[in-house]
């Protein structure tokens, strides 16, 4: 199926890595024009030049972190400086540390609540003016299955994902007389770096090895496995797509099954 991607302006964030460089290498994939975004400059111009290696494409990249006030305006300069609009919008950013109540001080709260949902709010009023050109407008937020089912140990990403779920469903009424879509992906247990970062800490915790503690996660999932971040993308690509022109206001969880609710 032809998603009716070519062409189209694309921005990414926090895809230096993980599911943002998934995403990123779909769209390209489905032809396109993608800025990539990440903190890590280094990260940032390696995946760059991972994508137009491999894909033959044209990728422009801004490095800076989102969870800055004033980086979301920056990057919506530059995009309008190069493009002059937007046509996708993927609000994405690192997930606050793993831990419990005790574990946190306000001040990682604070923390966690800027990089996880202030960047979704700044990113989306940054670029409205820019997706207001588009004919074929798209928001996509990236937040986490854990706003279904908490994870143990999550508190930070259950609490303010969340919010991130609430914003979305709420801009999804907002914005979609303007023609602007917003739907969230709520991806479950994925083998990107962080997760290997996580079941790295719960092997340590639990005295066995990080293939152990995968195999453990992979037997809660009817699918007996995690996921991959290509099959996440994918998904990504549909809704960002104007394939997807009537589905606005979803959150759609990518977790093989693993929630166990009907809805």
């Amino acid at each position: 199926m032809d998603l009716l991607l070519k062409d189209k302006i694309a921005l990414i964030t926090a895809s230096s890595k993980g599911l943002g460089l998934a995403t990123a290498r779909q769209l390209a994939l489905e032809g396109a024009l993608v800025v990539i975004n990440g903190r890590d400059e280094k990260n940032l111009l390696e995946a760059k030049q991972e994508l137009e290696n491999d894909l033959a494409a044209q990728v422009f990249a801004v490095s800076g972190d989102v969870s800055h006030p004033d980086f979301p305006t920056f990057l919506m300069q530059e995009i309008q400086y190069h493009f002059d609009g937007l046509d996708i919008l993927v609000t994405n950013a690192g997930g606050p540390p793993a831990g419990t109540l005790d574990d946190f001080s306000n001040e990682d709260w604070e923390n966690a609540l800027q990089a996880t949902f202030l960047s979704h709010v700044r990113l989306i009023q940054a670029a409205k003016p820019l997706l207001m050109k588009s004919q074929t407008p798209s928001i996509l937020t990236i937040t986490s299955a854990a706003v279904k089912q908490p994870m143990p140990n999550m508190i930070l990403s259950n609490s303010i994902r969340a919010a991130t779920v609430g914003l979305t469903k709420s801009l999804a009424n907002e914005l979609g007389p303007l023609g602007i879509r917003v739907n969230s992906i709520l991806p479950g247990w994925t083998d990107t770096e962080r997760v290997q970062k996580l079941m790295q800490a719960r092997a340590d915790a639990n005295h066995t090895t990080v293939a152990e503690e995968y195999q453990k996660q992979a037997c809660e999932s009817p699918m007996r496995r995690i996921g991959k971040p290509k099959e996440f993308a994918r998904v990504a690509a549909f809704l960002v797509s104007p394939a997807a022109s009537y589905i606005n206001g979803v959150m759609l969880v990518v977790d093989g099954g693993l929630n166990k609710g009907l809805f």
